[in-house]
């Protein structure tokens, strides 16, 4: 028998494992210091009232012989594929219910998405990283190159022509950095995936935090992406379905390579592959979609953009060097005094019991930064924030 040897090839341990390993050792030894935890993307606010009503009722379906539910479409059933839709088409983008292949969430279509291309392509990755597209394709045994980020190019890489990449991540909204493309920046990669024949995978999972005009939301806003981009979606952060796990995945009839549609390798693969999200969890997610579910959606992403600026004034008044937080509920901070990112890492949480991301785990040009999200509670973000601020006038 032969195991697949690239697992080998990666890290020891995954990155947030490993920050949250370090916190658990801290509170181990510091049972009366308070932890607060800034460090990972998972939401805090309850879902939302019509949600549960939506899934409450579903349940009651469920138990009745006219209602029950049994193996549904693979592919998502059409009232939350349709409901997807209209909510595009409020942007401007116009979707075919079809494209739209509901999932059980972003993370699991960004590694299955992959098997719809060979193990030689090469992969193009921005560095910092969120580190799954990294770590996806290695165990894959894939070539994964980067496209470096620095404030010089405001952590948003454009395409080198130089650099032949068959496959490119783009996440814009950015994790780690929170920086955003524009519509006329994506246009530039479109154009190059078209010309190269790449295809552009576009993680849109902090979409719902574009607040600013000027700004895309999703990249089928760019002319010629339905023939070079496949886009992936989450529910977890716009209506906090971190726990309830919901997505979707939109794959333009337009794409093709090599002969092939990739839309429908796609609908073979998940008809083959995968038995569908549940149906109470996609009632829940519909209800998201509706008059009153947005309404209740915005109140809680304006509380973590509240959030966000609580961070982001602390970090102001310190005198530090930081992007994000204004359309994104990431904040990527230049670390103080010439620290390395687990240098302050270990200062933050030993001075404060504050936890962070060091950026270096989002690769070698995260060296030097520091990731903190808004995703936390609104009165511990408060405290944070000051605790911050406090240790870095300190040092």
């Amino acid at each position: 028998m032969n195991i697949n040897k690239h697992y080998a090839e990666l890290a020891d341990s995954y990155l947030f494992s490993t920050v949250a390993r370090k916190a658990a050792e801290f509170q181990k030894a510091n049972p009366d210091r308070e932890v607060i935890k800034l460090s990972i993307g998972d939401v805090t606010l309850p879902l939302a009232k019509c949600v549960v009503e939506a899934m409450h009722k579903a349940v009651d379906e469920m138990g009745t012989a006219e209602g029950f539910h049994g193996y549904g479409p693979e592919q998502g059933y059409d009232f939350l594929k349709d409901a997807v839709r209209d909510y595009y088409a409020g942007h401007g983008v116009n979707l075919k219910s079809g494209e739209i292949f509901i999932s059980d969430g972003a993370k699991s279509d960004l590694a299955n998405v992959l098997g719809l291309f060979d193990v030689n392509n090469t992969v193009l990755v921005p560095d910092p990283v969120y580190p799954t597209y990294v770590d996806d394709n290695v165990s894959d045994g894939r070539k994964v190159i980067y496209a470096k980020c620095d404030e010089s190019n405001n952590f948003l890489p454009m395409p080198d022509p130089n650099v032949k990449a068959d496959i490119i991540y783009i996440c814009s909204p950015s994790n780690p950095t929170g920086a955003v493309y524009t519509p006329e920046q994506l246009k530039v990669w479109v154009d190059h995936a078209n010309a190269t024949g790449a295809v552009i995978l576009f993680d849109a999972a902090y979409e719902c935090f574009v607040s600013e005009p000027g700004l895309a939301r999703s990249i089928f806003e760019v002319e010629g992406a339905r023939t070079c981009a496949i886009e992936i979606c989450s529910f977890s952060k716009i209506a906090g379905f971190t726990g309830t796990r919901c997505g979707y995945t939109v794959v333009p009839e337009e794409l093709e390579r090599e002969g092939r549609s990739l839309h429908q390798m796609w609908l073979r693969r998940q008809t083959t592959k995968f038995n569908g999200v549940p149906y109470i969890v996609q009632r829940g997610a519909a209800a998201v979609f509706t008059e009153s579910g947005m309404a209740e959606i915005q109140h809680n992403l304006d509380y973590y953009r509240r959030n966000a600026q609580v961070i982001g004034k602390a970090l102001e008044e310190a005198g530090v060097w930081f992007c994000g937080g204004k359309n994104s509920p990431y904040l990527w901070m230049k670390c103080p005094g010439g620290m390395t990112s687990w240098e302050f890492f270990d200062y933050l949480l030993e001075k404060t019991g504050v936890v962070g991301t060091p950026g270096s785990g989002f690769g070698p040009c995260g060296e030097g930064y520091f990731r903190l999200t808004a995703f936390g509670n609104a009165e511990k973000t408060k405290i944070a924030a000051e605790l911050l601020k406090k240790a870095i006038m300190e040092l």
